[in-house]
């Protein structure tokens, strides 16, 4: 799927974006790799490459896209919960939480998606001048997925965090422990259903009413 600028006039500029076929070599790549552990991509077109993968295809394909793609810089890793939230315009901007998204085929950002909650991986190649960012579905009943230290050691206090806050277990991790909340506390504060009181207290900024100006209640 490729999205133009309606402020591109120029008909070469255009066609020049229509396609962007180093993106889709590596996108290819990565398919060849993975075979049916490779289940959607997006790209757009002079910008970035978007690749969902299967659950059990994460790990190889970071080292895909290491070994194939020459990815030698691991950026970031975190989740995604796309639970609309339960709590109403207080904890979600409108434009956050714009009802049922069964319809639309983006629903769950870019590659698409089927669960509530994704794994996502953003790599990089520092001679290319390319990234990727890979995602995969994780199941509610099981919200696990294997470490990705032997490929990207780097990936450790990411994967940390994403265990914090989201509750996921990386198979295999060393040391699954807090970074930042203290031991005894109870829950993962960026899943949508956990309830932020401080949103509660002082409302979510962008969401409030705007108030007026001085003189435009009359304009």
């Amino acid at each position: 799927m490729t999205r133009l600028s309606s402020t591109d006039a120029d008909a070469g500029v255009e066609a020049e974006l229509a396609t962007d076929e180093r993106r889709e070599a590596w996108a290819t790549q990565l398919a060849d790799a993975l075979g049916e552990g490779y289940a959607e991509h997006h790209i757009i077109a002079g910008r970035d490459l978007w690749v969902r993968v299967t659950r059990g295809s994460w790990t190889a394909a970071a080292a895909a896209a290491r070994d194939r793609l020459g990815c030698q810089f691991f950026d970031w890793l975190s989740a995604i919960d796309w639970l609309p939230s339960p709590y109403g315009r207080d904890m979600d901007a409108q434009e956050d939480n714009p009802g049922p998204k069964a319809a639309d085929p983006m629903a769950q950002g870019c590659a698409g998606g089927q669960t509530r909650f994704q794994m996502v991986m953003r790599l990089y190649s520092i001679t290319s001048h390319l990234g990727v960012t890979i995602k995969a579905d994780l199941p509610d009943q099981d919200l696990s997925i294997d470490t990705l230290i032997g490929v990207y050691p780097g990936a450790n206090w990411h994967e940390r965090e994403a265990w914090e806050m989201f509750g996921i277990r990386f198979n295999g991790h060393p040391d699954l422990r807090n970074i930042y909340l203290p031991g005894e506390f109870e829950g993962n504060p960026l899943r949508k259903d956990f309830p932020l009181l401080a949103r509660r207290v002082k409302p979510w900024p962008g969401i409030v009413d705007v108030e007026l100006l001085p003189g435009e209640e009359n304009l």
